[in-house]
Order: structure tokens, then sequence, then C-alpha cells
């Protein structure tokens, strides 16, 4: 609690969520509600002059009417709103596969439209509380009513935009095309952000220790810097055993901690600092993990060519993106490194297994479709050209061998 990487994944987490967002916008309303009635009572001159004429001679009886409108109708369209999104999560789960979920969370135009339209709802119902009749000192705060006024237009206008919006995000080729944009930005920061080879010495005897989690998940985010800086600090040679993406189990060692220029083994206290590196979580995401998108296009794209829906085109599209991936991979200002071991062991992706993980593990799905199958062997014969070396060359040849093995 409280380490660098468990404070990533909350904020990833956060990102992630319809409630902060909009509990973000609903808390400013209110400041905005607050700040509006305060100066309506301490400078009613000056309120009233940022208002049109218009808009200055508001009863008691019409404010309250009003604001009452606005209020029911924003809050009954954010209903409708919040529904359409859970059918659009729960078609693209269904059709697309579960781990697209994410995707539609993290969707800011869902955020902000459900933000927008709860935060109006808000104010209207705290400037709605200010109105005082006759049956006491009448107040009728004419800024708050022009606001909210203001604010339920712009509602209109989120709302128009919304019922344009849901359509668009479940549209498969927008899915695909945006899976396959972050997988290749992915790509490319790898090659601006080279990994740091280092030579990992021989290793002789037992390590000191094998720090656990003590909870069994998937490895979000791995504070690398950190657990830098204890080995250096400490003098210990520390060897990673779990990287992002990766499922541990409860006692399953995480790093080993091994004798370098200190051969005293680590107390609790420095395992504990040693496991603060580590944040787990409940499933895979793609920060520090960019083949989860390659995995996504790849479940797209055995979806699509299962029986019962029998979509080769929606296929080729996700074969596509995932070349484009390839692509950058090999001529992207000179490529990825290949076979690189970063520090403490850190894995990097190479082309080899971006490869394994995008066209051969496709493969298996694309053998029984003739034209998917056809595809996929041009795009290998394109990519073969590209290949800088002959490793990428023979691993580009062995997968068009299988496939045509599959064809016969």
């Amino acid at each position: 609690m409280g380490s660098r990487a468990w404070i990533l994944t909350l904020l990833r987490d956060l990102r992630a969520s319809y409630w902060f967002l909009p509990l973000v916008l609903v808390a400013l309303s209110q400041v905005l509600a607050f700040s509006l009635l305060w100066l309506e009572r301490t400078q009613p001159e000056l309120a009233l002059s940022l208002l049109p004429a218009v808009l200055r001679d508001t009863q008691p009886a019409g404010a309250r009417g009003l604001l009452s409108l606005m209020a029911s109708s924003v809050i009954g369209v954010t209903g409708v709103m919040f529904s359409l999104t859970m059918v659009a999560v729960s078609f693209a789960s269904g059709n697309f596969g579960p781990r697209l979920v994410g995707n539609f969370m993290r969707d800011r135009g869902n955020q902000w439209s459900l933000g927008i339209l709860i935060a109006t709802f808000a104010f209207c119902l705290q400037s709605l509380r200010a109105v005082k009749g006759p049956e006491a000192e009448i107040f009728v705060p004419h800024l708050s009513v022009g606001v909210a006024f203001g604010l339920t237009m712009i509602s209109v206008l989120v709302m128009i935009y919304f019922i344009h919006h849901v359509p668009e995000t479940i549209n498969v080729g927008n899915i695909i095309a945006g899976l396959g944009r972050r997988l290749e930005a992915a790509i490319r920061n790898e090659i601006a952000d080279p990994a740091e080879p280092e030579n990992v010495p021989d290793l002789q005897g037992a390590p000191l220790a094998q720090p656990s989690l003590g909870t069994s998940g998937y490895v979000r985010t791995l504070d690398l810097d950190r657990l830098k800086t204890l080995r250096d600090d400490n003098g210990w040679i520390i060897l990673l055993r779990a990287q992002p993406g990766d499922f541990v189990t409860a006692a399953a060692p995480v790093v080993e901690v091994h004798p370098g220029e200190n051969s005293t083994a680590p107390d609790e206290e420095a395992c504990d600092a040693i496991r603060a590196c580590f944040a787990l979580g409940d499933s895979c995401t793609e920060e520090q993990n960019p083949l989860f998108v390659a995995d996504q296009l790849v479940e797209i794209a055995a979806r699509a060519l299962s029986p019962g829906v029998n979509d080769p085109f929606t296929a080729h599209d996700c074969l596509n993106r995932m070349y484009g991936a390839l692509d950058a991979a090999l001529t992207h200002e000179g490529g990825l490194a290949d076979g690189v071991s970063g520090p403490l062991g850190r894995r990097w992706l190479d082309f080899p297994t971006l490869l394994d993980r995008s066209f051969a593990a496709a493969l298996p799905y694309v053998a029984d479709d003739p034209m998917t199958r056809d595809h996929l062997g041009q795009l290998i014969a394109r990519l073969r050209p590209q290949a800088r070396n002959d490793d990428e060359r023979r691993a580009l040849d062995d997968l068009s061998e299988t496939l045509e093995r599959a064809a016969g």
C-alpha cells in the first residue's frame, strides 16, 4: 500500500472507472453552485449585470418550476444514457470478447457525457434549494437559474453527441482500428526507449531470498526503477521471475536475490520494499504489457471465424492491424531490438515474440478458412523482405510452412 507501483495501478483503475470523472464533475458543480449563490447574496447588482435582461425578472414560482423541470429532465435522460452504455458494454463483451470491456470503461466520451448530465442535475438541485418564495424573504438566484439553463442546453448537445458516440464505440471496425493504433504506438514507444542491455553474471548457489507477494493475480505494474535502486543500494544481484502480464500464485517468487557485493540476506523490511515494486490485479492490462493488445486482436479474429459468426472480413481487418504492428517492429527507426535482456532480466518486446503472439496465435483459427488463410499468407510474404536477419527470416518461413501444412 502506498508504493509507487500501487499508486500507478490505482490511477489507471480510476481512469477506467465510470464513477471517478462523474464524481469530480458533480463536486465541481457544487462548488460552482455555492460560489454563484454567495455572489448573488453578497453582490446582487454584480450578479444581475452578468445576465441578459430577459433572465432578470424571473419570479420564485417560475424559478422553481424551471429548475425542477430541468433537473427531472436531465436525470431522466441520464438514466436512458446509462442503460445504453450498459447495453453497449454487454454487446461488446458478448460479441468481441470480455477482454475488450476495459476499452469501453476507459472511453472518455462516455465518462464525460454521464458526468456532465449528472453534474447538471446536481447543480439544478442545489440552486432549487436556494429559491425563497413569498412565505419568507424572497430570494431568486437569477444567475444560478441562468447558468442552470446554460448547462441544460449543453446537456442537450451532450445527449446528441452520445447518441452518435455509442454506435461508433461498438462498431467492430473502429474497435479494431483503435487496438491497432495502440499496438503500433506501444511498439514505437519501445523503439524510442530501447532496453539497456545488462549482462547477468553466472550465479552459483542458492539465492539469498525469493520474496513472494502472498496473493495470486496478474502482474499489472512493475516499478523497475525502484527495484534497480534497491539492488544498487544494497549490493545484491536481483533477477526478475515475474514480469508485467504474468500470472503469479501466492507462493510463487517474483524475484530472486543473489549475493553480489553484499552477501547478507535481505531482512523482512527489505523484502517488503521489493514486494512494493509489484502491483497485482485480477486481469491483464496493456500498460507495460503491449502484447495484451495483440491478444485482443487475436480474440476478435477467433470469434469472427467461429462457426456461429463466420465473418472472415473482420478477421482480415484484425490481421491487417497485426501486420501494421509487425511492419513497424521491423522498419520504424531500425525496428525493435532483438533478444535484448534489460535490467534485472526484464523481458523487452522483440519481433519473434510479437510474431508469436499475433500471426502465430491466430493461425489455428485462420487455418480452417481458405480466404483468411490466403490473406495471412500474403501478409507473411509482404513481411519477408523486411526481415533484418536470418532469425527473423526463419521465423517467418516457419510460420509460412505451418500455414501451408494447415491448408493441406
